[in-house]
């Protein structure tokens, strides 16, 4: 499993980007901040939630020089077909979903729900270093808060002491 403070796996993978069927790897994020997020199945109810509310804020997390990249262990047409069936998503997924077939990527990050082949909800922020500095991860009943996902980057690149539910242009701790 990967730790917190060390840097995150190399990683190459086929993507949805777009519509496109993209290969993308860690390379491509070298010097940029960014967000790893797993749901582990298309077509289910919690997952479009997540996706969703990622895509939804998506321009919040470019403001801050974030890039957001989602995950399951979906083929790529599964990823094409759910995105544009027209009922599950009104809007176009803009950001990179990974589908990883092979498990590869997901179990290099730990995050793999073996029992059931799919990954557990799990998110990854990586610095710009290429250094994980938050990893959650939990069970698949429950959805994440992008929006939290959001204050944790701006919290870790503020580079102080933030309280609890401290938001961006607040004071920090001892300061």
């Amino acid at each position: 499993m990967v730790m917190v403070g060390e840097k995150a796996p190399e990683w190459t993978a086929t993507a949805y980007v777009r519509g496109e069927k993209k290969t993308i790897s860690s390379k491509d994020y070298v010097g940029k901040w960014h967000v790893l997020y797993w749901y582990p199945l298309d077509f289910t109810f919690v997952c479009p939630t997540e996706i969703r509310g990622f895509q939804g804020i998506s321009d919040e997390f470019a403001a801050e020089g974030v890039e957001i990249i989602g995950a399951s262990t979906d083929s790529f047409y599964s990823h094409k077909a759910w995105f544009e069936d027209g009922q599950t998503f009104s809007e176009k997924i803009t950001h990179p979903v990974i589908a990883d077939t092979s498990h590869r990527f997901t179990n290099s990050f730990g995050v793999m729900k073996p029992e059931a082949g799919t990954a557990f909800r799990a998110t990854v922020i990586v610095d710009d270093k290429g250094v994980i500095r938050s990893l959650s991860v939990h069970d698949t009943s429950v959805g994440r808060s992008p929006g939290e996902t959001l204050r944790m980057v701006q919290a870790l690149k503020s580079g102080g002491l933030c309280p609890v539910d401290w938001k961006k242009g607040e004071k920090f701790v001892g300061g």
